[in-house]
């Protein structure tokens, strides 16, 4: 395994490469989650890249950048685990020199859910993209499910400024109680940790009364808020079900729509989705 932590060094070592190039873009402090991607990029691809970089640019002044866990030396013991080719964990100086003014903006898709509740996430999401997708130039590019809506803007902003890449979405891995596996999971005290299992909770109820026949997207929402209000610990941000392409706000549920959701469980807010189709 090799690590590159300049973007020069990255160039040079991706120089070198033949054959399809698979990209799993992290923050660092691995999980099951993220190992599902790097497993599925290994499967697909000759060569794997996982970059590790917890970019300060989408992160809103009150949220947890200083805080968020780090752990690079288990981070490279379970990548080196799986085998993968390439890590690719830069420094906030070297993605973001002094002088750094241009910026990517994908519009409408970012404008509800996560784009509303956290202002500007989605441009340094963008950013950090495009950076990372014109540095390794890869032939497919790997997110999670559990950022529904990460995944969707990333979709877009490849189509509409036409990249030579695929994004591949990889279904969210849970615990054994429902819990999608996220980072931060980590500040969840054990209190919060049971509350927490009321995201999963709420989204299987969508997902039960949406098979039983229910087509009213506003009734199957106050089943869930109703859910999510008898744990004392949560405090809902959102509620949703759109259409899983465009994320606008559906009435009727008459085609693919994605069922979503983000609560505070105490001070930590979490997010979870799943499919309706």
């Amino acid at each position: 395994m090799q690590v590159a932590k300049t973007i020069a060094e990255m160039r040079e070592l991706r120089r070198h490469l033949s054959g399809s190039v698979g990209l799993v873009p992290t923050m660092g402090y691995l999980h099951k989650g993220h190992l599902a991607l790097v497993k599925q990029a290994s499967a697909e691809n000759s060569t794997v890249v996982v970059s590790i970089f917890v970019n300060p640019t989408q992160f809103g002044p009150s949220e947890d950048f200083r805080t968020y866990p780090r752990d690079l030396n288990r981070d490279l013991k379970l990548l080196e685990k799986e085998k993968t080719d390439i890590v690719f964990m830069p420094s906030d100086e070297e993605m973001y020199p002094p002088g750094f003014s241009s910026w990517v903006d994908v519009e409408k898709v970012t404008e509800r859910l996560e784009g509303e509740s956290r202002p500007g996430h989605f441009r340094g999401v963008a950013t950090v993209c495009t950076k990372l997708f014109n540095i390794v130039q890869p032939n497919k590019a790997y997110f999670g499910q559990k950022d529904a809506q990460q995944a969707a803007v990333m979709k877009r902003m490849v189509a509409d400024l036409n990249m030579n890449l695929k994004i591949v979405t990889v279904p969210t891995v849970r615990e054994s109680d429902g819990l999608a596996m996220s980072s931060r999971n980590t500040y969840l005290n054990a209190e919060e940790r049971q509350a927490a299992t009321v995201l999963f909770r709420a989204l299987s109820l969508a997902r039960q009364l949406w098979q039983d026949g229910e087509k009213d997207a506003d009734k199957i929402r106050q089943q869930m808020t109703l859910l999510i209000k008898k744990e004392s610990l949560a405090q809902i941000d959102y509620v949703s079900i759109t259409d899983a392409d465009t994320l606008e706000e559906l009435k009727t549920i008459s085609c693919p729509a994605l069922a979503s959701l983000a609560v505070k469980i105490g001070k930590v807010r979490l997010i979870d989705n799943v499919i309706l189709e």
